[in-house]
């Protein structure tokens, strides 16, 4: 500023200022010129902030704006339908002003910026978050020199490639990334192999139509001119700093020129002129500004004009870092919003890259042939299930199945039939179903094994109840046991089951949730597409307290079944037939129900695993259980058709070992209360004999006795007897 201040009261008066040549210096001089009622006019600005007609009310340049870029990216996206970008940048407010920019844009086009980073001076963390987030559509928008330091990075990060593609700023030398830099650490052919394919855009610095100019020169001749200048300089031109935008303060010059033209031409006609201003002559300066606004010829850069904001209206080219060179594609014209494609650009990939990895959600389901063999399996148990019940109600009137009550064995098949069902059910999900219907499922799934499972070890625990109580009862004479005393049981456990789930299913009722699994990258394919494998579940908000409930109270009957088939596992009663096979069953469920309760929390996640073991350990339940019930039963009827046999099938062939025990000590027992009882018999025998003889030997000495003694006498015979006695 003290140069400003020393410049512009040195002689002569300043009508206008060209210059200065770079952002952070216009930005101060371009607020102060006001002060002195000064046009400014830049050749090398190119900072969005400087567009603020508040801020900087007399700025003009002929650098295009940075958020000339924006409008020329945002239809590049919209061409490619690209919705989903992201940004980093260096922290400098040229950049954040053109991101802010850019972002307002894309806001209104319906693009989202979905990660923005910036950083200091090292970019790696900026880089590194880029990848994180899936960015694949970059903007990125920093110096030269920092330049080589992001792309060092997105080399080492491997943010590049065919599912990537950058966008960066085009006024770069074209070996910019080839320079000598301490601060990186890769090579060019690193550089470049990070760079390929990368989109510059830039506005244009000189004119596309080699024509004579204003000025009588075309673009060819005056770059012609400049490379001979600065040879001494450098062999290569394009690598001196100014020489590409050369153009912009040639044209500069011109603007300059011909708006003080015509400000004279003006102020003439009102008899005055440029020598009459001085620095609080704000009409002068009125006339200039309106002279710069109208400014339109054609220049080196193209064709000079000025918009609102004093920004140049100028032409957008569009560059691809292709095979390690910068081939223009395509112009953008922002004003009449046109886009000249030459159709020329090249996909690493060999097609348009995505702006995200595409998610492809994947229901994970029952192998099908797995849930095939189940329910076949299912089906064919089910019907097994009900030729035993059409057997077990032909044949109720034969002993060997009468005994073993008939109506509580068909109550537990009917307990398997349902229990085999919930295998379809089981393997029932979004395959087959839509998410309505699946909750529907989880419902009745939860009901029907629940009493499918209480029908059917229900009716064996009743079984095996009623045997332990009636044999343990004390009295001689045991009555025959009635059917109501099995259903009364089962009936209890019934009442339990609907208790607990109508409680849970109106206070906390199943829901259909997803569990989701790591994205996994498809075999044998090409597209940049991620599978989100997902799995179905019937979940609620206190799952684990009413399985809780529900296991707790299972487990509890578990093993009391386990405990009362033990007790009475030698038992042989007439009116349950059957016991040691019922038993035998309880066996099965129990250690398989241990099993599978715990297995199957475990292994939830895995939707074969799950869904096989389950089915596995109904269908083996269930068949094991109507194995042992029933199959003694139809060998019966098949040995012995005709009724009334009872079948050596129900009653093992060879006691074992503890009975053969607990007979040999029941024969032994038995031989000791006859000897007893024969030694017994024979005492009483002797005591009635003698008892005969005294009383004969009384009735006697009462005959021979007078009246008068017999009180004595007959006191005397008592007291003898009572002594003998």
């Amino acid at each position: 500023m003290n140069v400003l201040y020393e410049l512009l009261y040195q002689k002569p008066t300043k009508i206008m200022l060209l210059g200065p040549g770079c952002s952070v210096v216009s930005s101060f001089v371009g607020q102060a010129a006001k002060m002195w009622n000064l046009i400014v006019l830049s050749y090398g600005s190119s900072s969005p902030a400087l567009s603020n007609r508040n801020r900087f009310p007399t700025f003009f340049r002929t650098h295009p704006s940075a958020t000339l870029h924006n409008p020329t990216r945002l239809r590049l996206f919209k061409k490619f339908k690209w919705t989903r970008i992201a940004t980093i940048q260096e922290t400098q407010g040229v950049f954040t002003s053109t991101i802010e920019d850019l972002e307002e844009r894309v806001k209104h086009a319906g693009i989202e910026i979905a990660v923005r980073t910036s950083f200091l001076t090292d970019p790696a963390n900026a880089v590194r978050n880029l990848k994180r987030q899936d960015a694949r559509i970059i903007v990125g928008l920093f110096y030269e020199t920092i330049a080589r330091r992001v792309f060092c990075e997105v080399y080492k990060q491997k943010v590049y490639g065919p599912k990537y593609v950058w966008f960066i700023i085009g006024w770069y030398p074209d070996n910019w990334y080839a320079e000598k830099d301490e601060n990186i650490n890769c090579t060019v052919d690193q550089m470049r192999e990070a760079l390929e394919g990368h989109f510059t855009t830039e506005g244009l610095m000189r004119s596309q139509d080699d024509v004579a100019t204003i000025s009588g020169l075309t673009s060819n001749k005056f770059m012609d001119m400049m490379a001979e200048k600065i040879v001494n300089i450098s062999s290569n031109p394009f690598s001196v700093t100014g020489y590409v935008e050369a153009p912009l303060a040639y044209d500069a010059v011109w603007a300059l020129a011909l708006a003080l033209n015509q400000t004279q031409n003006r102020l003439s006609l009102k008899n005055r002129s440029l020598e009459d201003f001085t620095y609080s002559n704000k009409k002068i300066m009125d006339e200039i500004y309106a002279a710069m606004n109208s400014t339109n010829f054609i220049g080196l850069s193209g064709r000079v004009a000025f918009n609102s904001e004093g920004d140049r209206i100028a032409w957008t080219q569009i560059e691809q870092f292709i095979e390690g060179n910068y081939t223009r594609i395509g112009l953008y014209d922002i004003a009449s919003d046109n886009l000249t494609w030459y159709g020329i650009e090249k996909w690493l990939g060999g097609k348009v890259p995505q702006d995200k990895t595409i998610i492809v959600e994947e229901l994970r389901v029952v192998n099908k042939v797995l849930f095939i063999t189940m329910c076949l399996l299912s089906v064919i148990g089910v019907i097994t299930a009900v030729g035993l019940l059409i057997f077990n109600w032909a044949y109720k009137r034969r002993k060997s199945i009468r005994m073993s009550q008939p109506q509580i064995n068909s109550t537990m098949l009917v307990g398997c039939i349902v229990c085999l069902l919930t295998i379809i059910l089981h393997g029932l999900d979004g395959r087959f179903v839509d998410a309505k219907v699946f909750v529907k499922i989880c419902h009745v799934r939860s009901w029907l094994l629940t009493i499918g499972f209480t029908l059917a070890y229900g009716s064996m625990f009743s079984k095996v109840w009623t045997i332990y109580r009636v044999t343990t009862r004390r009295k001689k004479n045991i009555r025959q046991v009635r059917e109501c005393e099995f259903y009364a049981v089962l009936g209890i456990f019934v009442a339990i089951d609907v208790a607990i789930l109508t409680i849970w299913q109106a206070v906390d009722p199943l829901a259909r949730k997803l569990e989701l699994f790591p994205h996994e990258t498809p075999a044998n394919t090409h597209l940049d597409i991620q599978i989100l494998p997902q799995l179905e579940h019937c979940d609620c908000k206190m799952r684990n307290t009413w399985l809780g409930v529900i296991f707790g109270y299972k487990g509890i009957l578990l093993l009391f079944g386990l405990l009362l088939a033990y007790e009475t596992r030698s038992v042989k009663a007439k009116y349950v037939n059957d016991s040691r096979f019922v038993a035998m069953s309880i066996y099965n469920v129990v250690v398989l129900c241990i099993i599978t309760a715990p297995v199957t929390l475990i292994i939830g996640s895995q939707h074969d695993a799950s869904f096989a073991f389950v089915a596995a350990a109904i269908l083996l339940s269930c068949l094991l259980s109507m194995a042992l019930v029933f199959l003694p039963k139809v060998l019966d009827v098949i040995r012995h058709p005709r009724d009334g046999l009872e079948s050596a099938a129900l009653t093992p062939a060879s006691t074992s070992r503890e009975d053969e025990e607990k007979n040999k000590r029941l024969i032994e027992e038995n031989e000791l209360l006859k000897t007893e009882i024969a030694e017994r018999e024979a005492r009483l025998t002797e005591l009635n004999s003698k008892l005969e003889m005294r009383q004969e030997q009384i009735a006697q000495m009462k005959a021979i006795t007078p009246t008068a003694n017999g009180k004595s006498e007959t006191l005397q015979a008592e007291v003898y007897l009572e002594s003998y006695c």
